[in-house]
């Protein structure tokens, strides 16, 4: 049922035994910005079977804050799926920085991608939002790793 990245060389994998409705998604990264880049892949994957077939034809860019990297991963997600709701864009993130001010974890993102395009891009189910339950961000002795369970 997921896209065609499923595979172990992509930094995220889908857990099908933690949600029945949902879609649940493990991402890594050495980094937080990989991460992030990971898991924003891994949402975008669960709606397009082919992430390659995304043009890099439209730019948004966007900063976010949080005090908390799970609210701010959680904040990403939800504005690329805003983003193709509202503006019908499947959006992969191009650039992406974090930083920490003040207590809190400000986000700084280029996202590039194209209008959806039925006849170009594989569509497997459309993303409603990001759950709060089970949401997870945490540094290990490898990097970084995070839960997410997106409603479908």
């Amino acid at each position: 049922m997921m896209g065609s990245n499923r595979c172990n060389k992509m930094p995220y994998r889908y857990l099908e035994e933690i949600a029945i409705a949902d879609v649940a998604i493990e991402a890594w990264g050495t980094t937080i910005e990989e991460l992030f880049t990971a898991a924003a892949d891994a949402a975008i994957n669960v709606m397009v079977g082919d992430l390659d077939s995304i043009a890099n034809e439209t730019q948004r860019y966007f900063r976010l804050e949080d005090s908390e990297l799970d609210m701010l991963l959680f904040k990403l997600l939800q504005e690329l799926i805003f983003l193709k709701d509202a503006q019908h864009l499947l959006l992969r993130v191009r650039n992406i920085r974090v930083q920490r001010t003040n207590g809190s974890h400000i986000l700084v993102v280029q996202a590039g991608g194209e209008r959806i395009d039925p006849a170009r891009h594989e569509l497997i189910v459309d993303v409603k939002a990001v759950t709060l339950h089970r949401l997870r961000v945490e540094e290990t002795g490898h990097g970084w790793v995070a839960t997410v369970i997106l409603d479908v």
